[in-house]
């Protein structure tokens, strides 16, 4: 009996024989979100059962929502999600619109030579691994480190930046902004490029100045981007940093260091208490879910750009 293909599956097939080697590459891509991504989320039944460390991997009994209830009523949770909000909002504020003005003054340059060299030394902070950073950071703020030394130069008294917990965000925010401000100006300058170069002649003939080309020109040009990117910040505003946080942190600061992320490590693998550590995750996702479509609503209301 023949197959009968209707119109737009005879395409994807077509395109499919055409294209097949390109289309391959996605074999392994597919391959890596199953495994790490998708098959593990059926490890969240495990927030509604009782899970025993060496027994049955969903659980051993049903208790509905009764991890769910206990870091509702824990304050130590809430003050590690007020952290998280806090320091997450920050760094939202500060680093994303860091690459933005990076790559608005990076096309504002004339000279290519000037140019590479402040893009090469933008980017690698971005290729230095978290501990190298973390290091970087504990050396810096140190009491004999560079910054205090600095102060003591010009009269200062050392500051315990690691040991005051109200120096820890704004250390941490700064180190995000310094790696993450170049690489992130990579998408902003491809985007750029796709400009059309005769809106500016235009703009010229009509008298318009830099400023109000970047304002009426540029800025529009690159506005589906940074929306784009807007709206998968905010919803990953739950998953501050755990690596780094987890590397300079120190009892001194937990009041503003501790975050959902390194809570959850202290609960679920150093304590084994995976059922709970586990519906304080799923929490965070669905926070983050709900962000992402709220961000996206608002965004398509507001500006007709949107990730659907």
């Amino acid at each position: 009996m023949p197959v009968i293909t209707t119109p737009k599956r005879s395409l994807v097939l077509k395109a499919l024989r055409k294209d097949w080697q390109l289309y391959s590459l996605l074999v392994l891509p597919i391959i890596y979100l199953l495994i790490f991504k998708y098959i593990p989320m059926i490890g969240n039944v495990i927030a509604f059962r009782r899970f025993i460390p060496g027994g049955n991997v969903f659980g051993e009994e049903w208790v509905g929502l009764h991890y769910f209830q206990m870091f509702v009523g824990d304050t130590a949770f809430w003050q590690v999600f007020k952290n998280t909000l806090i320091t997450s909002s920050l760094t939202l504020l500060f680093c994303f619109p860091a690459p933005i003005i990076i790559a608005l003054l990076l096309n504002e340059i004339k000279s290519k030579k000037f140019k590479k060299f402040v893009q090469t030394a933008s980017y690698l902070p971005h290729f230095l691994s978290v501990v190298i950073i973390s290091g970087m950071i504990l050396q810096l703020t140190s009491t004999s480190g560079a910054i205090n030394s600095l102060i003591q130069l010009f009269g200062g008294k050392p500051i315990l930046f690691m040991q005051d917990p109200h120096w820890f965000r704004p250390v941490y925010v700064a180190s995000e902004v310094w790696q993450t401000m170049g690489w992130g100006a990579i998408l902003y300058l491809a985007a750029l490029t796709n400009i059309d170069d005769s809106l500016y002649e235009a703009a010229k003939i009509d008298g318009a100045n830099r400023w109000k080309q970047t304002i009426h020109i540029t800025i529009p040009g690159i506005l589906p981007t940074v929306i784009t990117l807007l709206i998968l910040n905010i919803g990953n505003i739950m998953a501050v940093g755990f690596e780094k946080i987890l590397l300079i942190y120190n009892p001194l600061n937990f009041e503003t260091s501790d975050v959902i992320s390194t809570y959850l490590f202290r609960i679920g693998l150093q304590s084994s208490n995976f059922s709970y550590a586990t519906a304080i995750g799923l929490f965070e996702s669905i926070i983050g879910l709900i962000l992402v479509f709220s961000a996206n609503f608002l965004s398509k209301k507001f500006t007709d750009n949107g990730l659907w």
